[in-house]
């Protein structure tokens, strides 16, 4: 018998046995206790709680590990590719070239959307976030490919697989230009994924916009970075949407809407109106430092620190590494970028944020590459939901697989009033 914890309540011995995972971590399953005892758990935030046993990804924050189904984030980001990365995600393991090849031209011949879903963009405004327009079309999809939306068929959930991973990025570039008035690009296959992408956001009919091979290969690891990260919040929405059944786009649906939120996804767009705000308060750094030092003054350094991370974020080591990369080959010399390579020297030296180890995340350095490619800052959470995409893919389709797979359904503590009766109005008060 393995390892249990004793709860005693009311003269009653309950053992509830003890979850372990191949890397060690341990969990105490609850499940019964509700059963046996009447009580739930309060656990506000499911900071504690264990919603699900997965395959997918490992995050060890006290120790800065991150492994996507076993293979560091480090290998992946310096010998993968974001679709090769996004297939491990998804299937369970690196493909074969025939696999690979399959996959790739499944993806490539999807990336149009039906010349219907053009005219939703005639009813938003102009002014209209990518993010709201994303997550509609996407969830629209569903109206466009009914035919595929069997949670349970392997067919369905295959195309659908394709299709989402094939039309963000067409969704996305097309929300963009919508948001400047510009034709919409349609995309080229003949170029990679990441190519194709900044293809469609920055072309015009008139004429060819020159990509950088530097650009295109940092937004794919980008992208690789940002493909999964364990049970956070979108993931979390989309499971449990997932959790009804219901189909594939709507799920995700609900995790772009679920992204966009500024302590997730909106987070690499805080860093750059920080930088903002410290360029328009004179640029001076060491102020805003020591601003963000006071407790009592409401200035916060955007960027620094992680929630699970409680050493340095590996993903952060990578992308700084890029982050230099474009700056220096492209020879950027943007004001706000600048300040905020100052901004990272003095915190990696400064005492204050290296006891409580606030080290630059991924968030800021992130924040700092899509403003030297000239995205624009409301696309920011937009490139973390096509990153994102194969990590929400891989866990519904995990989930829908799950041999026990149960509808979500959190319990609480009612904390209203008691049992009252009702009033007739004329009787009221007032």
């Amino acid at each position: 018998m393995g390892e249990s914890v004793k709860i005693r309540y009311k003269g009653k011995v309950i053992d509830l046995p003890v979850e372990e995972g191949v890397m060690g971590e341990k969990g105490i399953d609850i499940s019964t206790l509700r059963k046996s005892t009447g009580m739930i758990t309060i656990d506000p935030g499911f900071v504690n709680t264990g919603s699900c046993k997965s395959a997918i990804t490992y995050v060890n924050g006290e120790e800065g590990i991150l492994l996507y189904r076993g293979i560091p984030i480090e290998q992946l980001a310096e010998k993968s590719t974001f679709l090769e990365t996004a297939y491990l995600l998804i299937y369970g393991n690196l493909p074969n070239k025939k696999e690979f090849d399959e996959f790739q031209n499944q993806i490539i011949h999807h990336t149009m959307i039906h010349e219907s879903a053009k005219a939703f963009y005639d009813g938003f405004p102009p002014n209209a976030h990518p993010m709201a327009v994303c997550s509609a079309v996407v969830g629209a999809l569903a109206t466009f490919y009914h035919d595929s939306l069997d949670v349970r068929n392997k067919r369905h959930i295959e195309i659908s697989i394709h299709r989402l991973i094939a039309k963000l990025p067409t969704i996305a570039a097309f929300s963009y230009k919508k948001s400047i008035g510009q034709p919409f690009i349609y995309p080229c296959n003949m170029l990679d994924y990441c190519t194709n992408f900044l293809h469609m956001m920055f072309s015009v009919p008139c004429e060819v916009y020159p990509i950088s091979s530097v650009i295109s290969k940092a937004l794919d690891v980008l992208l690789i970075l940002h493909a999964d990260h364990e049970q956070n919040c979108s993931t979390s929405t989309v499971r449990l949407v997932g959790s009804s059944m219901c189909n594939l786009f709507a799920s995700v649906s609900a995790g772009i809407y679920a992204l966009w939120g500024p302590l997730h996804g909106g987070a690499n767009q805080q860093v750059i109106e920080m930088l903002q705000t410290i360029y328009d308060g004179g640029g001076d750094v060491k102020k805003y430092i020591n601003k963000a030092k006071d407790k009592d003054d409401p200035f916060r350094l955007m960027g620094f620190g992680h929630r699970v991370y409680k050493n340095f974020d590996p993903r952060s080591r990578i992308i700084k590494k890029i982050c230099d990369d474009v700056l220096n080959k492209l020879g950027i010399h943007e004001p706000l970028l600048q300040i905020a390579l100052k901004l990272e020297e003095i915190a990696l030296k400064d005492e204050y944020f290296l006891e409580r180890k606030l080290y630059p995340n991924v968030d800021f350095y992130s924040g700092i590459i899509y403003k030297a490619m000239n995205i624009p800052i409301n696309m920011f959470p937009v490139l973390f939901a096509i990153g994102r995409m194969p990590g929400w893919i891989a866990q519904w389709k995990e989930l829908q697989e799950d041999k026990e797979f149960k509808i979500g359904r959190p319990r609480q503590i009612y904390v209203g009033p008691p049992k009252t009766d009702y009033v007739p109005i004329e009787e009221r008060d007032g």
